[in-house]
């Protein structure tokens, strides 16, 4: 096998222009002048045999071998700067970079109040998340994007293990202050009369919820349909509507609105986190993930 001989300056190098879009900007974050910086990540192409990057007199943007090598330089950064600073592994899974691929509904109001205690613990742990939708999720494990993800089961793909942790049922969100707001459940057929929203049938929670009330012979009409739920529960605050949502998107204690338990049929999803068959997290990884599956198995 042929050694590769780069280093971790030209790493630093390709990862600043990566993360700026430019070559200028770079250079001042990483104290160096343009050319030398241009001449690091020409070596680096050299080295790799492929360019990484398509330019402009512009622009600078990343080709799609440039983007998959992000990732990795990434990893391998966060992997040698512990190495360099004689960091053992206990000490090493406090610091580094944690990339977390997480379905919209819960990274509303569960996922940030994690990441708030998780980084007060461990300050130096850098956290980046990908907010989408299952679909989406599960790519990003799959390719690496992500270390691991945040999803529910019923959308698993191949070469993904998912640890169901926590039972999420749908509940309808609606304001404070409306008539049906201090009822302990409703049935789907008392909601004939209401105004429904309801995400898209591209939604994984949609389609979840379509599947488990047509197996009940409920066919709901809705009024609005939207992309996200972050509009979906916007929508509701603003009294457009009620809206069937997990409810883990609309904790208890939410300033505005309320989740009414919902009935005649009851849906849940059970969430839990998707890793990658066969792939074995990094320190930090771990570390969050293991945290992760605390926070969810401990929700009521």
């Amino acid at each position: 096998m042929a050694r590769i001989n780069f280093d971790l300056q030209q790493l630093e190098a390709f990862v600043a222009v990566a993360e700026r879009g430019s070559f200028r900007a770079a250079a001042d974050h990483i104290h160096l002048s343009a050319p030398a910086l241009s001449r690091r990540i020409d070596k680096l192409e050299t080295i790799l045999g492929a360019r990484l990057f398509n330019r402009t007199t512009r622009d600078v943007e990343l080709t799609p071998l440039g983007s998959v090598f992000l990732e990795r330089a990434r990893a391998a950064m966060d992997d040698l700067e512990s190495a360099m600073l004689g960091i053992s592994d206990i000490a090493a899974s406090r610091s580094g970079r944690v990339t977390v691929a997480c379905v919209p509904s819960a990274a509303i109001y569960f996922l940030p109040s994690v990441v708030r205690s998780f980084s007060e613990r461990y300050p130096l742990i850098r956290i980046r998340v990908i907010d989408e939708a299952a679909g989406p999720v599960l790519a990003s494990v799959v390719s690496g994007e992500s270390d691991f993800g945040i999803s529910f089961m019923g959308s698993q793909v191949p070469g993904v293990d998912f640890d169901p942790i926590h039972t999420d049922p749908f509940v309808l969100a609606m304001p404070r202050e409306h008539a049906l707001a201090k009822r302990k459940s409703l049935s789907w057929a008392q909601l004939q009369n209401e105004r429904l929203i309801a995400v898209a049938r591209s939604s994984g929670n949609r389609q979840l919820l379509d599947d488990a009330l047509a197996k009940a012979g409920v066919n709901p009409s809705y009024r609005f349909e939207v992309s996200h739920i972050a509009t979906l529960l916007g929508m509701v605050e603003a009294g457009l509507g009620l809206a069937a949502v997990p409810r883990l998107a609309l904790p208890h204690g939410h300033a505005r609105l309320v989740g009414v338990a919902l009935r005649d049929p009851a849906v849940s999803r059970v969430l839990g986190l998707a890793t990658r068959r066969g792939a074995a997290l990094r320190a930090p990884a771990r570390m969050f993930h293991d945290y992760l599956r605390a926070a969810l198995k401990a929700r009521p």
